[in-house]
Parts: structure tokens; sequence; C-alpha cells
């Protein structure tokens, strides 16, 4: 179909209202245009289809045969775009569920897995809200939100969905031999994130605890963890993995640990906030799919043997 040879919508809205009301006058209140504005409808359409369409005379307008033609096509058609427009105006506005988490958690845990909920459920839109801020659901609009804090700061009511455990990975190839000594892993890149609060996840803090004095030779510094991760899968060095994220890339053999270098964080963990409208049909729907995926992604977790985990 070659849709710069089809007429114009206005002209057509006018010849179907002109046709309509056997009157340029009458199409003319109705379209809220001026008659000769009307009527130049008219002729340029009469000129771009190469045929007359209404027979003038004294007591008023007909259609011609090509007239009746058109009309019979274009009233129709006119008419579905008139309903579908209506339809549409008064349709709900989407009101997607919507997520918030760390951005941690939103690019390594959460998105990963929002293609396999896409899915098991098409009808379903859902707004991913990622950022290291403390969220106030109620005000911001957030049905859920994946907080990571200390169990004492967990507000009432909040789910425990996992313990916080570090454990260092490393791509396959270069973890085979970071992995082979403690002093072959400081021979190597330590990929640090920038986060002077969150010790735990910081080289020096586990290298203290599991009794290295020494630092490595080198080390890459990132200010988001998804950076780090990323920088780990690139083999570009050895990170501090959060084995809850990095789980999946543990499993699917992307990454590598560290044999008996896990460790909980004593207190913190992750947890499942709800908003005011959880119980929302679409709400229930993405939470009971959110806990089904936590609870298979928690048994892996336990699968590692982490003393407490």
């Amino acid at each position: 179909m070659r849709l710069n040879a089809l007429p114009p919508l206005d002209a057509l809205k006018g010849f179907v209202a002109t046709a309509r009301r056997g009157s340029f006058t009458a199409a003319a209140d109705d379209l809220c245009l001026t008659q000769s504005a009307v009527s130049r409808q008219i002729q340029s359409l009469e000129q771009r289809l190469g045929a007359p369409l209404f027979v003038r005379g004294k007591r008023g307008i007909a259609l011609t045969a090509a007239g009746e033609s058109l009309y019979a096509i274009a009233a129709p058609m006119l008419a579905q775009l008139a309903d579908f427009a209506a339809a549409l105006r008064a349709a709900p506005p989407s009101n997607p569920v919507t997520i918030a988490a760390g951005i941690g958690v939103a690019a390594l845990w959460i998105l990963p897995r929002l293609g396999a909920f896409q899915a098991l459920h098409p009808g379903v839109d859902v707004r991913l809200a990622a950022g290291n801020a403390l969220s106030d659901l109620e005000r911001e609009g957030i049905d859920l939100a994946i907080r990571y804090c200390d169990a004492a700061q967990a507000p009432p009511g909040a789910l425990h969905l996992f313990d916080e455990i570090v454990v260092p990975v490393a791509s396959p190839a270069l973890a085979a031999r970071a992995f082979a000594s403690p002093a072959a892993l400081l021979e190597h890149t330590l990929l640090e994130l920038d986060d002077a609060p969150r010790t735990w996840l910081h080289w020096p803090t586990w290298l203290r605890i599991h009794g290295m004095r020494r630092t490595a030779a080198r080390a890459l510094h990132f200010n988001q963890y998804d950076q780090v991760v990323q920088a780990a899968l690139e083999g570009h060095g050895v990170a501090l993995g959060r084995l809850a994220l990095v789980e999946p890339m543990l499993r699917a053999g992307r990454l590598a640990a560290l044999r008996d270098g896990a460790r909980r964080v004593p207190g913190r963990g992750y947890w499942l906030l709800d908003g005011l409208e959880a119980d929302r049909p679409d709400v229930a729907v993405f939470r009971a799919w959110l806990l089904h995926e936590l609870a298979h992604s928690r048994a892996r977790i336990e699968d590692y043997g982490v003393p407490g985990a």
C-alpha cells in the first residue's frame, strides 16, 4: 500500500460530513469550520481523485456515482477510527507494578529475571526503580521494595530474604590461577568497591579476617557494585561477590568462587517491603512470582554450606 497515494484525512472528513448531512453549511457546523473551508476540501479531494463527487444543483447537492462509492468506503472507516480513539480515551491509564531496589540488586538480581516474568504474565506491566537512596514507598508510589540493611534497621513487617554472604569470585580462567593459593590471590588485581560505610565489601576487611596482612599488588576501583561484577566477568580481576547476587553466574559457570572463602556478614541482609497496594491483583501476582524466585535462589545459596546462611 502506497500511503502517499491516499487522500488527506481532513478532506475525507469534510467529504463524509457533507455527504451525510447533504449540505456544505451543515457539514461546516459539524466540523467547526467555515462553509468555504469545507468547500475547498471537497474541491481538493475531487482534484486529487480526478472525478466529481457531488452534483451541485439549485435544490442542494447529491452524490455522484464516484461519490457514492467513496462514501461507502470512507464512512465506516472513519467511524471505526472514531470508535478506536474514544476507546483509548476511556481506557484507564496504565498502572505498572513498581519495584524499587538498590542499583546492584536491580541490575544483578531483578533485571535478569524480568524476561521470565513477562513471558509468564504478558499483561502485567513492571517498572523497575533502581537507586541506592532509601525510598518512601507511599510518597513515590512504590508497590514493592527490596532493601539492603542491618536487621535492626529493617522496617516492621519486612520479610527477610537473604543474609549477606561475601566470597571472592573471578572469571574461571583467572580463578584457576588466583585461587591456587593465598599468595597467588595477592598477585592479581583486586576489584574494589568505593563505598566507605560498607567495610565488609572491602578487600582489606576480608584479607584481615582471613589472616592475610599484605595488600594486593594492584587494585581497580568502582563506585557501583554491578561495575565490580562486570569487571570480574571480563577477567579484569578478583571481586568480592555478594553470594545472593552472583550465585546465578556461579551456577552458569561465568564466575568461579574461592573454595571455603565465603563469610556471612553478621546482621546484614536483604528484606522485602510491601507498599500500600500490595493486595492489588497485578502486584500480588508479581509478589508471588518474586517470592518463588527468591525461594529457589535461597535454596541454591544454602547449597554452598556457609555456616548460619
